[in-house]
């Protein structure tokens, strides 16, 4: 087996554009259920709204591209409000049955035939992010360093995508260490006593779900303008649990928790892939044993089992702190 061209791979995977992608859409859902508590099983449902956003707006509005963000942000928003308005004064599992039943409930109708007219229904929309392209700083070519290369438009996605991880961040990073940010917290380790002190909880709440879900949005534009195809079965409820998996790996409430997370996880991913795919095809798998067709499963089968040994062992991921993972679901 060539190991070389299995690290390179799986080193590209792990700094490309979905890694940045995903990496936004855990910035968020980490304001939600690293800082603030909040149990959202649903940041896949911020993620499709953005990405449709961006979407139908050039494809089916000859919006330019600039107009689509805006409009995916105010979808997220949107939908924030529709779901933390009646849920965020009651118990925590409330918010998160509406969350997960909002992802399916989005992603059944933008693939209906229904909304075909403006969605694609099943086929999506494609060809919708020539704008951005079009800004590309750099020549064609090919551009990397030792076996790490990109070509000048996938360099120009991921040079977007994690400009925008770091910005995020950096946001994140000013809100939790402002007096709004000392609030979120204390909402997370005791909500009674923060009411106490005369805070708004459910403001502070409704603000950090919106918030949260906004940078969430700018996950899913990430993503499909990496493709140019936006397609409502790339947001199933899988998506939230990778999410979910990146953040705990990185360590919640961490600002750097969700980033590293994201790199490492698709590493792994990555790396699992190819080196199964390599060991079938050298013999050292046999046929009986596993197929091609099945390394897919496989892979995440093996991310389930490493999940399941890291909440046992490590909890609070590589940077967290066990206490983070605490959470009041009153």
């Amino acid at each position: 087996m060539d190991f070389s061209a299995i690290l390179t791979s799986a080193l590209s995977g792990a700094l490309g554009p979905v890694a940045a992608a995903y990496a936004l859409a855990a910035i968020g859902l980490n304001l939600h259920f690293g800082y603030t508590g909040l149990l959202n099983f649903g940041q896949v449902a911020f993620m499709l709204v953005g990405a449709y956003g961006v979407a139908i707006s050039v494809s089916v509005f000859a919006a330019p591209l600039w107009l689509g963000v805006i409009v995916g942000v105010l979808c997220a928003i949107v939908l924030a409000l529709l779901l933390g308005i009646p849920t965020l004064r009651l118990r925590s599992d409330y918010l998160a049955i509406a969350t997960i039943a909002a992802g399916e409930i989005l992603r059944l109708f933008y693939r209906s035939s229904f909304a075909e007219p403006l969605t694609g229904g099943v086929f999506g929309l494609q060809q919708f992010a020539n704008d951005f392209y079009e800004l590309n700083p750099y020549p064609p070519g090919t551009y990397g360093v030792g076996p790490i290369s990109f070509g000048a438009r996938d360099l120009w996605v991921i040079t977007m995508g994690w400009s925008l991880v770091a910005v995020a961040g950096l946001l994140l990073y000013l809100l939790i260490h402002s007096p709004w940010g000392r609030v979120i917290r204390s909402i997370r380790e005791d909500e009674n006593a923060a009411l106490s002190l005369g805070k708004n909880v459910y403001s502070y709440k409704l603000q950090s779900l919106v918030l949260g879900g906004v940078i969430g949005a700018f996950g899913g534009m990430v993503m499909v303008i990496n493709t140019q195809s936006a397609s409502a079965d790339s947001f199933d409820p899988l998506v939230t649990f990778f999410l979910y998996t990146l953040l705990i790996l990185g360590g919640a409430g961490r600002v750097m928790g969700p980033i590293l997370g994201s790199v490492v996880f698709w590493f792994i991913v990555v790396f699992l892939d190819n080196l199964l795919r390599q060991a079938i095809a050298s013999g050292l798998i046999p046929a009986g044993i596993l197929t091609d067709s099945e390394v897919g499963a496989m892979r995440f089968a093996l991310v389930g089992l490493g999940l399941l040994l890291l909440m046992v062992f490590r909890p609070q991921g590589i940077l967290g702190r066990r206490e983070e993972m605490v959470l009041d679901a009153r």
